[in-house]
């Protein structure tokens, strides 16, 4: 009987984690080499560490000149129990049909995939030799959950009102641009200012991002002097906005980013394991990215957004994040025109950095460069979580755009409508 025992042990395996499957460009992301983490200079651009610097960001030494500020995690974490099974979820690209999670995986370079309907896991798989317990880059997914601090900090009466100029609560920023600009209109991208962010290393947030590096966010505010529309009349994309937003947050609380957030959200969520967000030389968090977490606390947070800023097992029903700030930032119907689905983009619309679906129900999303993705459905309390490490950092310059889109759509249809 001996000789059918490996094969015993890789069914029951199979069983258990379901098949084993080759993650796309294994031997380009670093496989052989035991995926490495880069260096301060390397870490975002060089494809061959992508994948240890987008689970270990954190720790590598200088990146921003500065450190990581810790966010502790929940004495109380929210549970999240796993089902029995997995659903099989079905979706189609193209004239490609009832492909699976599968078929996903093999296709694009995920590294971690996580849903969750009703706060109990559906799906958790991770790729390249990715674990549970690795904190995972946001990328601009942490853009969102700067606006969720600007909104907890206005329900607290730290900042009076949205349609305060920035540089109320950031003097730094007096006399520049950015200083002039709204609260408002920072959170929906609308400074008007001219800024170019293809990640190419030559644009404007390559200048913003090597000014901020020798001497601050805020001093690097100044060399973003033009605009290209009055304030609050377009979006446009541009990271440096929710670098100003950190600078306002803080001038406003008197305290960090991470120090006011780590009781107020971090905890308050339910997050199991500590989290990290890399701030520069002066301990400003690079609030435009640079979070990292856990997928099961990103998911954590989700489900809290899915309940409209309420933690689901709290007995007391408690509102952490302010729901009418919530709907207002993700909610393309309480936008103006300019910043709905199809007229802010081809295909997503603004809020308070969020991206909002088209379509009559409210979904949104928490977007980052080289495939960072959160998708929420509070209709159907349903929550998808990807980490990903795409080989360009816009994610419609390969399959993945069109394709995250097109399994999210599958994973909605599995339990209601689009």
């Amino acid at each position: 009987m001996s000789r059918f025992k490996p094969f015993l042990l890789a069914l029951l395996w199979t069983t258990i984690v379901g098949p084993v499957i080759a993650a796309p460009d294994e031997d380009k992301l670093g496989k052989a080499q035991g995926y490495p983490a880069g260096t301060a200079a390397n870490w975002f651009f060089q494809e061959s560490v992508r994948v240890g610097s987008f689970s270990m960001q954190g720790e590598i030494p200088g990146i921003f000149g500065g450190k990581a500020n810790v966010l502790a995690p929940s004495d109380a974490p929210m549970a999240l129990p796993r089902s029995a099974h997995e659903p099989s979820i079905r979706w189609n690209i193209d004239h490609l049909k009832n492909l699976t999670v599968d078929d996903y995986l093999s296709r694009q370079r995920i590294m971690g995939l996580m849903i969750v309907k009703d706060g109990v896991i559906q799906v958790e798989r991770y790729q390249y030799d990715r674990k549970p317990s690795q904190r995972f880059l946001s990328n601009s997914m942490a853009k969102s959950i700067t606006s969720l601090a600007v909104g907890i900090a206005l329900q607290e009466g730290k900042i009076k009102s949205l349609d305060d100029r920035a540089d109320r609560y950031a003097p730094k920023l007096a006399g520049t641009l950015y200083g002039e600009t709204t609260i408002r209109n920072l959170l929906r991208m609308a400074s008007g200012a001219h800024f170019t962010e293809v990640y190419d290393g030559k644009d404007d947030l390559a200048r913003f991002n090597a000014a901020a590096a020798h001497g601050g966010v805020e001093t690097a505010a100044a060399i973003i002097a033009e605009r290209d529309a009055p304030q609050g009349t377009r979006f446009s994309y541009a990271s440096a906005e929710t670098d100003m937003l950190a600078a306002v947050l803080h001038g406003a609380l008197g305290m960090s980013l991470s120090e006011y957030i780590t009781p107020r959200l971090w905890q308050a969520t339910g997050a199991e394991t500590s989290a990290l967000w890399r701030a520069d030389k002066t301990g400003l968090e690079r609030a435009a990215g640079n979070f990292n977490a856990t997928l099961r606390d990103y998911a954590r947070l989700g489900v809290v957004l899915a309940n409209d800023g309420v933690r689901p097992d709290d007995p007391q029903h408690k509102q952490i994040i302010p729901r009418e700030f919530l709907l207002e930032a993700t909610d393309w119907h309480r936008v103006p025109e300019a910043f709905r689905p199809g007229k802010a983009t081809p295909y997503y619309g603004y809020g308070y950095q969020f991206w909002l679906f088209p379509g009559e129900k409210r979904r949104f999303a928490f977007l980052g460069v080289y495939g960072q993705m959160i998708f929420v459905d509070p209709q159907l309390k349903l929550v998808m979580v990807q980490t990903a490490a795409n080989a360009t950092a816009k994610s419609g310059l390969t399959s993945l755009g069109r394709e995250a889109d097109a399994f999210w759509r599958g994973v909605v249809r599995q339990y209601g409508a689009w």
